[in-house]
């Protein structure tokens, strides 16, 4: 059995360019389905936030309209109302590395507000990455990339990577109000080698220990590579 550790965004709000908070958080399939599929076969999951906080789930991530239907949107809830490592999380802070086996980060636009200013998260990114130990970022969760850089420098430049596209966000009505876009910065802030599949189609892209998903619909499959490396 495995031992995995979800780094997951403790935000309720993120500011956007007119000073407004849109209500955000987790978003419920990333967490939910790579949690599924790794506790069905078996492996533990421990959480951990920011200051321990409990991860806020984004409503909008619950809708049935955007989940494929209200019995979708049922299960995800349940899955989450289930998750007892949600409701006690540890502090990023506290973390040890060497007690997991896999290090995975659900996004939602939560991280654009938190994981991506976090020392802690970026100290436990740059140590999973250089450690050779498996890392899995979907998502909007890449943005806490940008807390790894020091004087500028990051280590995950020049790895390849994938993240919510400029094209994805637009579709969801937030690019004109976001104070900044996940796949512009990860290239220009971070250095890597951006690519992505069709839009809200899964796609996932795997870079020595690294492994990273697009979207809401590549949980899943993160969580399947996650099962085949930790077997």
């Amino acid at each position: 059995m495995a031992r995995v550790l979800f780094i997951v965004s403790g935000a309720t709000y993120w500011v956007l360019k007119d000073g407004t908070r849109y209500a955000t958080g987790y978003w419920a399939e990333e967490f939910a389905n790579p949690y599924k599929i790794l506790t069905d076969a078996g492996h533990e999951i421990v959480v951990a936030t920011p200051n321990g906080v409990t991860p806020n789930v984004d409503m909008m991530s619950l809708r049935p309209e955007m989940v494929g239907g209200n019995d979708n949107a049922l299960e995800l809830e349940a899955v989450i109302r289930s998750a007892e490592v949600m409701r006690r999380p540890l502090r990023l802070s506290d973390v040890r590395l060497e007690d997991y086996d896999g290090v995975y980060l659900p996004g939602g636009h939560g991280p654009m507000s938190d994981l991506a200013w976090d020392a802690d998260a970026g100290r436990l990114l740059t140590q999973q990455l250089t450690s050779d130990n498996p890392l899995f970022i979907v998502c909007h969760a890449p943005a806490a990339m940008l807390a790894t850089r020091i004087h500028g420098e990051s280590p995950f430049k020049g790895f390849d990577v994938t993240c919510f596209t400029n094209e994805e966000e637009e579709g969801v009505g937030l690019a004109p109000m976001a104070p900044w876009l996940l796949e512009t910065d990860v290239q220009e802030k971070v250095g890597v080698n951006f690519s992505r599949g069709p839009i809200w189609e899964p796609y996932m892209v795997e870079d020595r220990n690294l492994v990273t998903g697009q979207n809401p619909a590549s949980a899943a499959i993160l969580g399947n590579r996650m099962l085949e490396i930790l077997k």
